[in-house]
């Protein structure tokens, strides 16, 4: 029965799910990177409206639009990564280019709206792009803690004739079938013991399972590469209405996707007395999927000729998602150089991922045709993150460490934009609090913008610039026995171009 599931590993179906809180974290803390002139006030839109990138903050905003509208916007980013591993500094740049928002607002003017009290209709499509994923850093530094604990944790209680090949059989085929049968973490077990990381406490009971290490306690020079590629965004229809003159009410309704990948590459030396494996390369490859779904809904009013107010829902995000991993595991030492690459890939059960809800809460005072003031502030209760699958699945130790792990977290945004004459001048500020209890993990995310604008009368381009710092620490293989961290001092900058036409 074995050698007939091995011969159709190809394409493994893990038993097991390999998802831990940062998958649920990366996917919960999408932001609106949108049009020049929302960036250039640092996203604080929510009672402002009439800006393509602004509706997704308050559906409501589309409203606000006197005639219909267009704009299409890129940008060019910087992400920097400062990196501090066991005293050891190093330095990443990262750079790309996106296609950030389209899209498009008619505005239908209601020329009997003393019956309805209905003044104005409004009808939105847009894409906004809602996450970067292009990220790079390298760390290397030595450290007291040995890649070994990764496998020893997967591996004590697994039987060792389970991850032992049998006569014949080759690593591609065990691997396989541990991922089909046994899941992701038998198959770490296994790749740890064929490279001789691991061995077995009685090598002479098959059915023991407890193991040791052949890498002997000491310092370890280590490297670690990550490379990540991809974005996330969403397309939105909207609909909006102008009441009375004086109040706004609108809807969205947002279809989300997710395209993720990433490579990391971990590199361990040592000269340790007693160590029988002095090298190891770990090589891990992930790509995931995902389409969601999320409703909004808000509205805003013009309290006074100067003061408007805003409110906005945006409802959870239920997301399907797919993964697949690639692995391959290198060690050399007292046994010559020893490979695991089984050449599968892991294809692992789809799952449904649940993001926070939002709520924002706005204020902005204009000052007729020369300038304004705008100011948001928006609430997410992370700890109601959940995973769920329809394969039967337990996410139920994952979605009580989300519980005990993450927190409610607030973001604060105010933003400023004067006229002088054809000319627009903005400025802005953000304030992102952490979601983790222990802000160690993940601190507080700062920033500001500064942009620009002219406008020729029909069409209008605006170009921003926008800065973040956050300080984080990176986990190598979050969740797992080894958790050793770099700390990382991250800062992004963009450059945003946005071309918009009134027709």
């Amino acid at each position: 029965m074995r050698t007939l599931l091995m011969s159709l590993s190809i394409l493994s179906m893990s038993l097991l799910n390999a998802q831990d809180i940062t998958d649920a974290l990366r996917y919960s803390q999408q932001e609106i990177l949108g049009t020049a002139r929302f960036r250039g006030m640092s996203g604080a839109f929510g009672a402002l409206g009439a800006d393509l990138s602004a509706i997704q903050i308050n559906p409501a905003g589309s409203a606000l639009f006197l005639t219909s509208h267009g704009s299409v916007t890129i940008s060019t980013g910087q992400i920097e990564n400062n990196a501090n591993y066991f005293g050891t500094l190093t330095n990443t740049d990262t750079r790309n280019v996106n296609l950030n928002q389209i899209g498009t607002v008619l505005v239908y003017d209601n020329f009997d709206s003393e019956s309805s009290g209905i003044n104005r209709f409004s009808f939105g499509i847009a894409y906004d792009q809602t996450a970067d994923n292009a990220n790079d850093f390298f760390v290397s530094g030595r450290s007291s803690n040995s890649i070994d604990s990764f496998f020893l944790e997967e591996a004590q209680g697994i039987p060792l004739n389970l991850i032992s090949r049998r006569q014949g059989e080759s690593v591609s085929e065990l691997y396989g079938f541990l991922g089909e049968n046994e899941g992701y973490g038998a198959q770490q077990a296994f790749l740890g013991y064929e490279t001789f990381i691991l061995e077995a406490s009685d090598p002479d009971n098959t059915n023991g399972t407890s193991y040791i290490s052949n890498i002997a306690p000491g310092n370890f020079d280590q490297r670690y590469f990550y490379e990540t590629r991809g974005l996330n965004g969403k397309f939105t229809l909207n609909a909006a209405a102008q009441i009375n003159q004086d109040f706004y009410l609108g809807v969205n309704l947002n279809s989300h996707f997710i395209n993720y990948d990433r490579i990391t590459d971990f590199f361990e030396d040592n000269n340790n007395d007693g160590s029988t494996v002095n090298n190891v390369v770990f090589s891990n490859e992930l790509s995931t999927i995902g389409a969601g779904f999320s409703l909004q809904a808000g509205a805003i009013a013009k309290i006074s000729r100067t003061i408007r107010v805003g409110a906005s829902y945006e409802s959870p995000t239920w997301y399907y998602i797919e993964e697949e991993t690639i692995q391959r595991l290198e060690t050399t030492g007292n046994e010559g150089r020893a490979i695991a690459n089984p050449n599968i890939i892991n294809i692992f059960p789809e799952y449904q991922l649940r993001t926070p809800s939002k709520l924002t809460g706005s204020v902005a005072f204009v000052f007729g045709q020369y300038g304004l003031i705008s100011m948001d502030y928006s609430y997410k209760d992370y700890t109601t993150m959940k995973f769920s699958s329809d394969e039967g699945i337990d996410f139920s130790a994952t979605n009580q460490e989300i519980d005990r792990i993450f927190q409610e977290a607030s973001t604060f945004r105010i933003g400023t934009e004067w006229k002088i004459e054809n000319w627009s001048i903005r400025g802005g500020y953000s304030l992102q609090e952490s979601p983790y209890t222990d802000d160690r993990i993940q601190g507080e995310q700062t920033g500001f913008s500064l942009g620009t604008g002219y406008n020729f009368g029909k069409f209008r381009f605006d170009v921003a610039y926008d800065y973040l710092e956050q300080e984080l620490n990176e986990e190598f293989f979050p969740g797992s026995g080894f958790d050793n961290a770099a700390a990382i001092d991250r800062e992004r900058e963009n450059l945003t171009f946005t071309l918009s036409i009134n027709f």
